[in-house]
């Protein structure tokens, strides 16, 4: 079908290029307007935390906060604080304030730093308010209270700091995709020896970008869409549709130098998109999936992100199989023959190429290399056994940043305000016996610094704050939620806040998490059953994967939880990562090394189709496995380097959360395209010889009587 594919897009190459441009224009026009349609997401719905907020703001609805910071001035001498009441007196009359707490006009002294260095002014604002004239309100305020004596004022609260993480992550990613699309274009422009092959990669993946945007307006009226899944979308276009147009280009090449001096190009296209283009549409559909397993964990954020990495990749791999071999044939005489280097260029001995040298170390020496390889992985892998997630707050933002100031300066200088209280909720009026003993066990709990009586709700239940010892999500909070949870004596006993909300979402992963990745696991290694014909093969590539995802996501935890990244965290570590980091390494890892894992492997199997007669032997596996990785090597190599410059540009960026990403997709590219596909893959598949292609039934059989490899003959040259 792929073959057939391939001739009919020689033929209507004219149509094809015509509606991408259709899609492009479509793309650069509408696509921008996915930010308006793009929602900040909510929380986790049926948790016990979101059903305690939501009664909470249905009896006593509260509007969003804003703290403002004053430093700099002794906030209780007498001249500073009749200029701050004089400021601030005005601003409480101001439409939209619900409630404002300052030290001066409500004597509010908890608002005032131990050692005097500073002041708060708690806002809160209008319930009503809607997002936009909520930040107007804030922005007023916070103008206003600038005139105070205080020369150091910072704003912060939840509301602002969302609109710094929204307006850091657009100047990251708009950033991070410009270095990258100016250095992956000088880089395959020197590799691919001309500047028409070298811009060809880079123009399919601005095409998918466009369709992808297009793609994601059309998805958002139908369903949520987080304002990050843009950021997906962009990274998941540009590095992919790279890698796989380098795929379809490398085996073009060599289609048509095979082909002879007068090749028919429509053939020539076929058989490429029979080998490669089969290969690219494997790849696809296995990252897609493992970007759509996360729609299993159920969580608002993690959707939305996996509804846009589903769309690009639907979009890249369309765009690989139609554009890139569209634009193929425009561009064939433009197109340098395989192996072509510029004028003046230091031509490179053929097989010395880094994956090819790895192979033949690993095919050489076997065992140390797979034992010592597969200990450094493991040995990788050790930190996470300590890791620790937390929820993002203002300390994810770049140090200097006014929410986070806000933040790090009232944990450190304000201890009776600096932890949000814990909600709870008892099915009994106050006043009943069994409150009593509840409240006793409650204030009895070694974490529990203060408890708080609340106003009972109009359905007869009954309303405690506890205040934590700790931070507002630290492990005290989280150990308070636990075990208060465990009380109640037969008294429905509900848990809501901040630490609540962390908890339920921690629950919620854990409990799903094992059938996304088994699904993901699965689905991937019938994909790859599919493609090699051999469940040896499929295994072993399935464990190399959850190897090299386990040492990467252990180089993670010690750069970001414990800080051995030192310049990369933009700051101190917080001792935790982000709930949603190892969650999103781990499917766009995964999918990444598949995909460079489906490159190697389907031209092994290729040239051990070729090669092998009857059962085969040793040593045609051993043949097939370098003369594959050697054909395929250079391809790794060069789509490793260009999408890992891709992530690069967003370790670069200020989010302390997109950085882990992109530090992690980094080290996940390095050692899969070296440890793992260099070393490990080659020395396995060594040591199983003719067991690589064993099939029940069938033995060691070769598999491949069809397909491209099967049609050459023996005296064609190996590539």
């Amino acid at each position: 079908m792929l073959d057939r594919l391939g001739q009919w897009l020689h033929r209507r190459r004219g149509v094809v290029l015509s509606v991408w441009a259709v899609v492009v224009v479509a793309g650069a026009v509408l696509g921008g307007t996915v930010f308006d349609r793009a929602e900040d997401v909510g929380l986790r719905a049926g948790a016990e935390s979101t059903r305690v907020d939501q009664r909470l703001d249905e009896v006593d609805p509260e509007g969003r906060r804003l703290v403002v910071l004053l430093a700099g001035a002794d906030p209780v001498d007498a001249a500073t604080s009749e200029a701050a009441a004089q400021v601030i007196q005005p601003l409480r009359e101001l439409p939209g304030v619900a409630d404002l707490r300052d030290p001066w006009t409500t004597s509010s002294y908890d608002l005032v730093a131990g050692d005097r260095s500073s002041a708060l002014v708690e806002v809160e604002l209008d319930p009503a308010l809607d997002d936009e004239a909520a930040l107007a309100l804030a922005d007023r305020i916070t103008a206003a209270l600038r005139t105070t004596p205080f020369p150091e004022v910072a704003a912060g609260g939840d509301l602002l700091a969302e609109r710094t993480f929204t307006d850091q992550a657009v100047q990251d990613a708009a950033r991070g995709e410009g270095v990258a699309l100016v250095v992956v274009t000088l880089l395959l422009v020197v590799a691919l020896g001309g500047v028409v092959v070298g811009v060809l990669p880079v123009l399919t993946a601005l095409a998918a970008v466009a369709g992808s945007l297009l793609a994601l307006v059309a998805v958002a009226d139908l369903w949520s869409v987080s304002d990050f899944a843009v950021n997906v979308v962009t990274v998941l276009a540009l590095g992919l549709c790279v890698d796989y147009c380098l795929l379809v280009l490398a085996r073009y090449r060599e289609e048509r130098a095979a082909a002879g001096p007068e090749p028919d190009a429509a053939v020539v296209l076929g058989r490429t998109l029979a080998t490669a283009g089969h290969t690219v549409l494997v790849s696809g559909a296995t990252v897609g999936i493992s970007l759509a397993a996360l729609l299993l964990l159920d969580d608002p954020l993690l959707s939305g992100m996996a509804t846009g990495g589903v769309v690009a990749v639907a979009v890249v791999t369309a765009a690989a199989l139609t554009l890139a071999p569209a634009l193929l044939t425009v561009c064939s005489s433009r197109i340098p023959a395989d192996g072509r280097r510029p004028r003046g260029a230091v031509a490179r001995a053929p097989g010395r190429t880094l994956l090819a040298r790895l192979a033949g170390v690993a095919q050489a020496r076997p065992w140390p290399v797979l034992l010592v390889s597969a200990g450094l992985l493991v040995v990788l892998s050790l930190p996470l056994l300590g890791l620790q997630v937390g929820a993002s707050d203002a300390r994810s933002l770049p140090p200097g940043s006014e929410a986070r100031t806000v933040v790090e300066v009232v944990e450190r200088d304000y201890p009776d305000i600096r932890t949000a209280p814990v909600d709870l909720l008892v099915d009994a009026p106050l006043g009943d016996a069994r409150l009593t003993t509840l409240t006793e066990q409650v204030t009895a709990l070694p974490d529990v610094k203060d408890v708080v009586v609340r106003d009972g709700l109009p359905d007869g239940w009954s309303r405690f704050s506890l205040v934590p010892r700790g931070t507002t999500s630290g492990p005290a909070a989280q150990r308070v939620v636990d075990d208060v949870r465990m009380l109640g004596d037969g008294l429905d006993v509900q848990v809501g806040g901040p630490a609540a909300e962390l908890v339920d979402a921690r629950a919620a992963l854990a409990a799903r998490l094992p059938w996304a990745v088994a699904a993901v696991v699965l689905v991937a290694g019938l994909l790859l059953l599919r493609l090699t014909a051999s469940p040896v093969v499929a295994l072993k590539t399935l464990l190399l994967n959850l190897l090299s995802l386990t040492a990467t996501l252990g180089v993670v935890t010690l750069v970001f939880q414990h800080g051995w990244g030192g310049p990369l965290l933009g700051g101190t570590a917080t001792g935790t990562l982000d709930l949603t980091s190892p969650l999103l390494l781990f499917m766009f890892a995964f999918g990444l090394s598949m995909d460079y894992h489906l490159f190697l492997v389907s031209r092994i199997k290729e040239e051990w189709d070729a090669r092998a007669t009857g059962h085969g032997s040793r040593r045609d596996n051993d043949a097939a496995v370098l003369a594959g990785i050697t054909a395929s090597g250079p391809v790794v190599t060069l789509a490793a380097l260009a999408i890992s410059v891709v992530f690069i540009g967003f370790a670069a960026g200020q989010l302390v959360a997109v950085k882990e990403v992109g530090v992690g997709m980094t080290v996940a590219i390095a050692l899969d395209v070296t440890v793992v596909r260099g070393l490990l893959l080659p020395a396995a598949m060594t040591l199983l010889g003719e067991r690589n292609w064993w099939r029940p039934g069938l033995g060691t059989r070769r598999t491949g009587t069809e397909g491209v490899a099967a049609q050459r003959t023996e005296t064609e040259p190996t590539r």
